[in-house]
């Protein structure tokens, strides 16, 4: 498909963006549907839904989940939504599905198993949940650390063959990874945490990413909330919210990082938009292999995101925005500790 092509839902502002050079081409956002599920405390079913059904609608055609969400509900969940949707709209749809988590009963994770024949089992059961005969983009969560990402790739490459699976992607891996990945077979993009107040990628990863022609789905652009311009600095979070746990959501941490969030709606009232607008258009502004995943759970916040599609930012914008919120500004890392130990981005 002609990534300069337009469809009935988008204008010629809107075109669509190639992930990499044989990935699939895809509209600007991309929806991801992890906190319809899970780690963000409880969310409404029908709400849900009616999300992915107003996402399809705007011609929004990735949707990004994990088997892991819920184990198995979040993948249900948009069996549901997809069954239940206008027929051009399913048609439409792309599954982004990462695997691997191994979880306990109460919710706990406890490792990553990258091996072929568990690739293979994740896969038959994920085709079944979501009721497709094919997943768009298949892609380990974490990289096992006692298997070689060649092995990984290559499980996922023989499930290409046999018309399993469409693409290959990754998630969360370094550049060193990425070129080994890359060896064995085509991948589409990197699954990786981008945002103002997450960019790290800028160094190492992005620049081998764009070498090898991979394109990025970037999570995280509005840092969990936390830069989405409405996370209150009193707010009590629900019991199982990821967030209780994350160091940048701690304490002085969480002052600091909102302080941040201040400065950046200086900026974006100065423009007329929200502060989540300027932080989502400046993704969007970091090239056209680009392509920022909001994880939207009710329709007036995806109503929000879209409208940063129409935001146009000036090199005096970016300046703004960047001293606002300048690289490394964070206060605290991405993840607890035990989790920033899993991701070989990091190492």
């Amino acid at each position: 498909m002609d990534t300069n092509q337009s469809t009935s839902q988008t204008t010629a502002h809107h075109r669509l963006r190639t992930l990499g050079a044989t990935g699939p081409a895809v509209f600007p956002l991309g929806l991801g549907c992890m906190g319809m599920s899970a780690l963000y405390g409880e969310a409404d079913r029908s709400e849900s839904i009616a999300t992915i059904h107003a996402a399809l609608d705007a011609g929004v055609t990735l949707l990004d989940t994990g088997d892991f969400y819920g184990m198995g509900h979040n993948e249900l969940l948009i069996n549901e939504a997809l069954r239940t949707a206008p027929a051009a709209a399913r048609e439409q749809a792309l599954t982004s599905v990462k695997f691997g988590a191994l979880r306990t009963v109460e919710g706990g994770f406890t490792g990553y198993d990258g091996r072929p024949a568990a690739v293979k089992n994740f896969l038959a059961y994920s085709l079944q949940r979501l009721g497709r005969d094919h997943i768009d983009i298949y892609r380990i969560a974490r990289v096992d650390p006692d298997v070689p990402i060649e092995e990984t790739v290559g499980a996922i490459a023989e499930a290409v063959e046999a018309g399993h699976v469409r693409h290959i992607g990754l998630s969360e891996v370094g550049a060193d990874t990425l070129r080994r990945a890359a060896a064995v077979a085509p991948i589409a993009d990197l699954q990786i945490e981008y945002s103002l107040i997450s960019r790290g990628i800028e160094q190492e990863i992005l620049p081998t990413a764009r070498e090898l022609g991979i394109g990025v789905t970037a999570y995280g652009v509005l840092s969990r909330g936390l830069i989405s311009g409405h996370f209150t600095r009193d707010r009590e979070l629900a019991p199982g919210d990821f967030r209780g746990m994350s160091p940048r959501f701690q304490g002085e941490n969480l002052q600091r990082n909102l302080d941040l969030v201040e400065a950046l709606r200086k900026v974006a009232e100065s423009k007329g938009i929200s502060v989540a607008q300027a932080a989502i258009a400046w993704v969007l502004s970091r090239g056209e292999d680009v392509v920022p995943l909001v994880g939207a759970r009710r329709r007036d916040r995806l109503s929000e995101a879209l409208g940063a599609m129409d935001v146009e930012l000036t090199p005096a914008d970016l300046t703004a925005i960047e001293d606002a919120i300048p690289a490394g500004a964070a206060a605290g890392a991405r993840y607890p500790e035990a989790q920033m130990a899993h991701l070989d981005s990091e190492h």
